[in-house]
């Protein structure tokens, strides 16, 4: 890659969610399967990777005032992200968990009637939430820098009974960690891409492209199953 080419920058939250991906380092690398795939469409445009990390609410707008190129930070292609930028094809193709304290798990929605029940607000996990009956659901905003962290803490200590969010990150966690389990997964297929400003086309037919071609080669695959091998590959 030519290290004097224009950086491809990127912005994305400082969470530690293995294996989604990691808090960024003293050099701003980050490791995991978004940072991976970020890195292949690198190489594939000949521009370096530079993360820029900010709070989950500023990402579309970063990306609408071209503050970043891009932002490849767990986006569910929903409609009212899709109002705001627009997006490649998906580089995943994901469910939704829910995650409880080890010992309360529920076997399905109908045991989450009057728990407290958080997610990120407008987000395609919450919108899941919002259906399950009788459950009082708690939105955990976009203003910190790290909200699924935040949503962790909230259940450890039981301000919540129960956490919505992806199975790419609940599923190693459930199995993994003493606190937590995983109660259930509900197959939505939630297809996650890259946001791009609408009036950048240039910008967003290259990285598109470029996704395109790392999936058809399977180098995008590879990196798939080195970070997610409990996950069954979506392409």
């Amino acid at each position: 890659m030519n290290r004097s080419a224009e950086p491809l920058r990127l912005a994305c939250i400082d969470a530690d969610a293995p294996p989604l991906f990691g808090p960024a380092d003293a050099r701003g690398h980050r490791e995991g399967f978004e940072p991976a795939v970020a890195e292949l469409l690198g190489e594939e445009l000949g521009r370096p990777v530079e993360w820029v990390i900010m709070p989950w609410g500023e990402m579309l707008p970063s990306v609408q005032e071209h503050a970043v190129d891009a932002v490849l930070c767990g986006q569910g292609i929903i409609p009212s992200r899709v109002e705001q930028v627009d997006f490649t094809r998906p580089y995943g193709v994901f469910h939704e968990g829910v995650l409880t304290r080890r010992g309360e798990a529920v076997p399905g929605p109908a045991g989450l009637g009057g728990k407290r029940v958080a997610a990120i607000a407008a987000s395609a996990n919450i919108a899941l939430a919002r259906t399950f009956t009788g459950a009082d659901v708690v939105p955990f905003g976009g203003d910190s820098g790290d909200v699924y962290g935040d949503m962790l803490a909230a259940l450890r200590s039981g301000e919540v009974d129960a956490v919505v969010d992806d199975d790419v990150v609940f599923v190693p966690l459930g199995e993994s960690d003493p606190v937590f389990e995983l109660a259930f997964v509900v197959p939505t297929g939630n297809r996650w891409g890259i946001g791009v400003a609408k009036d950048r086309p240039e910008q967003l037919g290259a990285l598109d492209a470029a996704l395109g071609r790392v999936i058809e080669d399977g180098r995008h695959r590879k990196v798939w199953e080195q970070w997610l091998p409990s996950l069954d590959y979506p392409f």
